[in-house]
This record gives structure tokens, sequence and C-alpha cells, in this order.
């Protein structure tokens, strides 16, 4: 593995120390762990790949779900996770995150949601509060930030939930069942940016746990629109995934 490069109290910490755990977890109850397959974006999250000892890819900016699409349709045996940046899921490959959930393929995807282009030094992204000054907004932000929990919903993913990097027991809790759940599974992690855009005091004192799913997706999307940020699993359902209809599994 690569010697970690990451800023010093970076959120990509906490989610790397959670999915180890998660994966740790997986093999002790069974599980192969080479069966394990990750793909990770363009950005400092895309450095995940380097820092775990399983089959990873690297692929180009936005293009985790098509690649993890592919893989998994090539082989339905293999568990394919994939790490994307807001920045590269939520503006360059937003459309793949809606088209993957319709046909609810059996993929894994966790975003790393910092609001922030870090790897290029600050520029806003598609989850960038408004008027939120940075690099490319010098008098503030001036469009609305991006709601990826209610998208995946309205958009038909089957595993809705949003994690925090500084919350690492209930991160690891959504992980694990993001992974086993059959379907599409997507999670949104906050992870703060400490040279971008630094948020730990801010979802330290704003984050809220929901104990248990929402029982329908208008209570998901309520939980979702709501002024409180809320972490956790907050929608699961099943339904035909894409590789049972095409009868490849």
């Amino acid at each position: 593995m690569k010697k970690i490069t990451w800023c010093p109290g970076c959120g990509n910490f906490g989610i790397l120390r959670a999915f180890k755990n998660t994966i740790k977890r997986l093999v002790e109850e069974g599980h192969e762990v080479g069966k394990f397959v990750v793909a990770s974006g363009i950005g400092c999250h895309g450095k995940i790949a380097d820092y775990i000892e399983l089959p990873s890819f690297h692929v180009i900016h936005g293009r985790v779900i098509p690649f993890l699409t592919g893989l998994k349709l090539a082989n339905p045996e293999l568990v394919a996770i994939g790490f994307a940046g807001d920045g590269d899921q939520y503006n360059e490959g937003l459309d793949h995150l809606i088209h993957a959930a319709r046909r609810n393929v059996n993929i894994t995807v966790f975003v790393h949601n910092n609001g922030v282009f870090g790897l290029t030094t600050g520029q806003f992204t598609a989850t960038t509060p408004k008027g939120k000054v940075t690099r490319t907004t010098p008098r503030g932000n001036p469009e609305i930030p991006l709601n990826p929990v209610m998208l995946a919903l309205v958009s038909g993913a089957t595993f809705v939930a949003r994690g925090y990097a500084g919350k690492l027991n209930q991160l690891e809790e959504i992980m694990y069942k993001a992974i086993l759940h059959e379907g599409f599974s997507f999670v949104d992690i906050l992870q703060p940016c400490v040279s971008f855009n630094d948020t730990w005091s801010y979802y330290n004192k704003k984050v809220v746990s929901v104990e248990k799913p929402a029982k329908s997706l208008e209570e998901a999307m309520k939980i979702a629109s709501s002024n409180e940020i809320y972490t956790g699993i907050i929608y699961e359902e099943r339904r035909e995934t894409l590789e049972e209809f095409l009868k490849i599994k």
C-alpha cells in the first residue's frame, strides 16, 4: 500500500477506518475477501483505493458507477463497491447516479461529500452551500446546493443513507448493511475538508441520528428535506435488481 497523503484531520481517515472495519467484519462472517472489488474516482477520496488491500481500480472523473455496473454484469458474483467525491459524483457523474438507482443494479456507492473540490484547491461543487466564498466564487456561491439524499430517493434507490466521518460506529453499521443490501445502495457521507471547507464543528453540533429506516418513501422524503441533518439508514426496500431481471444471477 502507498503512504497516506491526506491532510492531517481530513474526514477521509474516518471513512477509510470505517470501511476497513466493515470488510474485516464481513470476512469474519464468512464472506470471501477476493470477491470484494473497489473502484474510486478522481479527487482526494480516490486515493482510498491505494490504502486498502483489495482488488481496486481508479476510474476517470465521474465514472465510478458505470464501471461498477459493467463489472457486476460481467461477473455477478463480485461485490462491487464504489467511492466517489461530491464533485466527482454530483457534478461530472450525476446522471449515472440517477440511472443506476432506476435500474437497481446491485452495487454500493459511498460518496465523500465535503462540499468542495479539495484536490484542485477549493472550487465549489453541486453541494457547496449558497453564499459560501470559494476560490471560484469570490462573491459567494450563487447556486442552491443539491440534496443528494432526496435525489437518490426520487430516482428509485432501494437503500439510501447518510453517514458522517465523525460518527464511526454508525458509519460502519451503515456500510455493513449497504454492502449486504440486494440492489442499489447509496450512502452520502459528510466528510469535512480541513483545508478548504472545515465543517467538523458545524456537523458535530448539527448531526442527528435516525433510529431506523423510514416506513415509507414519503416519510423518507420528509427526513431528507428536513432542516435537521439526519444520519443513518433513511430508506430501504427490496425490489427486483437489474441482474435478476436479466436472469444473470
